[in-house]
């Protein structure tokens, strides 16, 4: 059994109904606690998660701009588009306008699908890094202390929302509350008053949207990009709010406000404020030892387990079944295309083939999405023997769900598996020395890989963030 979470979506009947509030506006009290909040009001565990996520997804930055084609694309368009030479894009020698450079990091830091995400699904760091260390180069002189806060504030805000709010799997919550809380570390760090982070809040939410349709479509590339739009929104709102521009007063709890027009009004105020300030639900980030989606980790896990456990072949294997629950039913359709997913992106996404190649290669590397490992013969024979049943069981209902396995046999054993303490998980968390491995191997595929000795002094210089004058010491060990 898993632990359970201590911020959990209340009952829906506990949620708010929309009316014309009599109060002010929800962000007005965020944006006082994102320009009140000090790294000294921090608990232990949050900063320690926001300098992991530091860690990480520089790291899976790196490595998606070196093996992930679409890379290369967005670099061209950020080329083109020129401007001050004021701020870094990781893996090139390239410097741009802060704006751009927070689209091209944040592009690629979901490109492999390897980045950070809460217990609850959804990725908040790819939005907010790239925002915040944009600012931060731009501003110069922004130590690692207001970094981490700046960090751990946009965490904050992103998991309460994910947690108060009434989500039908329609909206892509990444972008959709990514914005906000990237908006939220970047106006930090510009030490926006309150009035001005208001501001900045409000225009974020013109640039807060995204389907799930790039979620569950296939044969696209916006779903390997699409943190990089919400990124550059967090930036140019912030910008702007410094520069005066003023937003709305009723941005979230309007009556044509964000919580009424993206959720219906279904929301819980309460739950949303409770402990803002002292409780950082940032602490609870989970980090990825696969380069694929959340929901498939249990299946992941469950099929190494069984195949090491049983010491089987993938010649051994007569029928994989993955027992499969609404979401995970979105991973198999079309069982056709899944089985032989035509793009890398679409490959993350795809259950049976991650499930193929975790039979073939007791693993999942980043090795597995490059190059012609999509017509690897082994994994897709493997991959056609996967077979979904559908299991309520494995709804996902809040947290991510967990996934079954049964391996049958061609001399006719049946072999069963819930895949559960799943590494990176919640039971299972990544440790340093964990994501330390994790990072050389990112850093060693980047455009432009640093030595052993800069991804050494980088991991060190990270875990010690609290201790640095300026954060671009940073991006100087990767230029």
């Amino acid at each position: 059994m898993r632990k359970p979470l201590l911020h959990s979506l209340e009952p829906i009947s506990a949620l708010n109904k929309m009316t014309t509030p009599t109060f002010h506006d929800l962000g007005f009290d965020l944006a006082r606690y994102a320009v009140d909040a000090r790294y000294e009001s921090i608990p232990a565990d949050a900063v320690d998660a926001a300098k992991k996520s530091v860690l990480d997804l520089i790291g899976v930055t790196l490595a998606a701009s070196g093996v992930e084609p679409v890379a290369r694309a967005v670099i061209d368009v950020v080329r083109e588009n020129g401007g001050r030479p004021e701020c870094s894009v990781l893996g090139f020698t390239d410097r741009v306008p802060a704006a751009w450079a927070a689209f091209a990091n944040g592009a690629m830091a979901h490109c492999l699908d390897f980045d950070d995400l809460t217990p609850w699904g959804a990725h908040a760091t790819s939005s907010i890094l790239p925002a915040a260390m944009a600012i931060a180069e731009r501003k110069g002189g922004v130590s690692g202390r207001d970094m981490i806060a700046a960090i751990a504030i946009g965490q904050d805000i992103f998991a309460r929302m994910r947690c108060s709010i009434d989500w039908r799997k329609d909206w892509n919550l990444s972008t959709v509350l990514g914005v906000f809380a990237a908006t939220a570390a970047a106006g930090h760090l510009l030490r926006l008053s309150h009035a001005q982070m208001a501001n900045a809040l409000g225009l974020a939410s013109m640039q807060s949207g995204g389907t799930m349709d790039v979620v569950y479509g296939t044969g696209g590339d916006l779903r390997c990009i699409y943190a990089g739009f919400s990124a550059k929104a967090a930036v140019v709102a912030a910008q702007l709010a410094e520069k005066g521009i003023v937003g709305t007063t009723t941005a979230f709890e309007g009556e044509y406000g964000f919580f009424k027009t993206y959720f219906g009004g279904r929301y819980n105020r309460e739950a949303l404020l409770r402990g803002l300030g002292s409780d950082f639900m940032g602490s609870t980030t989970l980090y990825k030892p696969w380069p694929a989606v959340g929901p498939s980790h249990s299946h992941i896990y469950a099929t190494i387990q069984l195949m090491t456990a049983h010491d089987l072949s993938p010649d051994d294997i007569e029928e994989l079944r993955v027992h499969v629950g609404d979401y995970h039913e979105i991973m198999c359709s079309p069982i056709d295309s899944r089985r032989a997913p035509g793009t890398l992106v679409d490959a993350k996404f795809s259950l049976p083939f991650l499930v193929a190649v975790a039979a073939v290669r007791r693993n999942v590397a980043i090795s597995d999405f490059t190059g012609n490992a999509l017509q690897d013969p082994e994994v897709l024979a493997v991959s056609r023997k996967v077979v979904p049943v559908a299991d309520s069981a494995f709804d996902w209902k809040m947290e991510l769900p967990l996934g079954k396995v049964e391996i049958v046999t061609r001399d006719g054993r049946t072999f069963s598996q819930v895949g559960t303490a799943v590494p990176g998980s919640s039971d299972a968390p990544m440790s340093w020395d964990d994501l330390s491995r994790k990072f050389g191997n990112c850093a060693a595929v980047a455009a432009r890989p640093p030595s052993i000795d800069r991804v050494t002094k980088l991991q060190n210089l990270v875990r010690e963030l609290e201790s640095v004058d300026d954060v671009t010491e940073i991006l100087r060990l990767l230029n």
